[in-house]
């Protein structure tokens, strides 16, 4: 990566990829497919398709000729769906073994779409330009100066919208992380950083040329994240 957000966001970067290529990826995979999963984890399932779709709906519905950055795009389903709209998606994760479920999972027909995966850094500028930018839960693991640090990269080479979740702190929110540590290993996830969403709003002020959009939070059970749309002025 020619250049970095902040040490914090390498750092963090480097654990995230750690944790969803070991003892996460298999557990990943399941909470996004159609696979049994715990009652907590079901939760977690459902609020995801809420939230992808929320994400997608914020989007162009015709969508062909246009390119779309899926950042963290995990195990692909939203990169999939921009495609079936048309989308020139570049579908970019740090879990390479994520990113290899993503290329198996794309349907050998996809209408006039087409996706590029690849294992790596959001923020590598090699990836190109695009119009719009979605970055749904991948943000979600690092407090508010990192997420607009990392979002300011993300905007120089945008020139439409971008699309992003963060964990929003709430008094619910911050208990269910408390109860969680007792739960198995297999039940938790990476270390999520909730953010006051009035902080965050004042940090992005700081975006030349940007304005604040949509905003929505979803609640299902163990997942909570709120969408948050940026657009140009």
């Amino acid at each position: 990566m020619a250049t970095r957000a902040t040490s914090n966001y390498d750092l963090q970067r480097e654990k995230l990829a750690a944790y969803f290529d070991g003892t996460a990826r298999k557990a990943w995979i399941d909470l996004t497919s159609d696979a049994k999963v715990s009652g907590i984890r079901a939760t977690v399932r459902a609020g995801r398709e809420r939230m992808r779709e929320t994400l997608l709906d914020w989007l162009p519905r015709d969508l062909r000729r246009t390119r779309v950055l899926d950042a963290g795009c995990g195990t692909g389903a939203l990169s999939v769906a921009a495609a079936c709209r048309g989308a020139e998606v570049t579908g970019v994760d740090v879990a390479e073994g994520l990113v290899d479920i993503a290329r198996e999972r794309t349907p050998s027909f996809i209408g006039h779409g087409r996706i590029d995966w690849h294992a790596g850094d959001m923020l590598d500028p090699a990836l190109g330009e695009f119009a719009y930018i979605v970055a749904m839960d991948s943000l979600i693991h690092y407090p508010a100066e990192d997420i607009v640090a990392t979002l300011a990269r993300l905007s120089e080479r945008c020139s439409g919208s971008m699309v992003f979740t963060f964990a929003p702190h709430t008094r619910a929110l911050g208990a269910m992380h408390k109860v969680g540590k007792f739960f198995p290993r297999s039940d938790r996830s990476p270390a999520i950083v909730p953010v006051a969403e009035e902080d965050l709003r004042r940090r992005l002020g700081s975006l030349s040329g940007w304005r604040i959009g949509r905003t929505e939070r979803i609640s299902s059970g163990f997942y909570t994240s709120q969408a948050m749309e940026l657009v140009r002025r």
